[in-house]
């Protein structure tokens, strides 16, 4: 019998990386369906951006495109770096001076975006053949 967590590393691995690819799909679709990709755009023209919203549809693209194939396992290596390279800026302009909590100690703090890093680095750390 089993042990919790009922599950191989592979099949960890697996989840792990389409739970990670399923947050920046979603997190892409609701600034679409909300349409806040021209506030976002303002909001780093703010701070000394140029062309903000057309960062902000690069970014969506990236979450929506890379999302996906980040959950069908192809250039997981590639795909976690350039998320990481995006949430590390994401740190820099708006969560790290608004603390570290994101929930009830603080609002829009960093600890998210850190854990995403972690599990973006065991994603990356994994040999896609073998968690497919």
């Amino acid at each position: 019998m089993k042990q919790f967590p009922f599950l191989s590393l592979k099949h960890s691995l697996l989840l792990l990386r389409i739970s990670v690819a399923f947050i920046f799909i979603t997190h892409a679709a609701f600034r679409i369906i909300n349409d806040t990709i021209a506030q976002f755009g303002g909001f780093l023209n703010t701070k000394g951006l140029q062309f903000g919203i057309a960062i902000v549809w690069a970014i969506t693209a990236f979450e929506i495109i890379g999302g996906v194939l980040l959950a069908l396992g192809y250039f997981t290596k590639w795909l976690s770096a350039g998320f990481i390279f995006m949430l590390l800026g994401g740190v820099i302009l708006i969560h790290a001076s608004l603390g570290w909590f994101v929930g009830e100690h603080g609002t829009g703090g960093s600890e998210y975006s850190f854990i995403l890093i972690m599990a973006l680095i065991v994603i990356a750390s994994a040999n896609s053949k073998t968690v497919k």
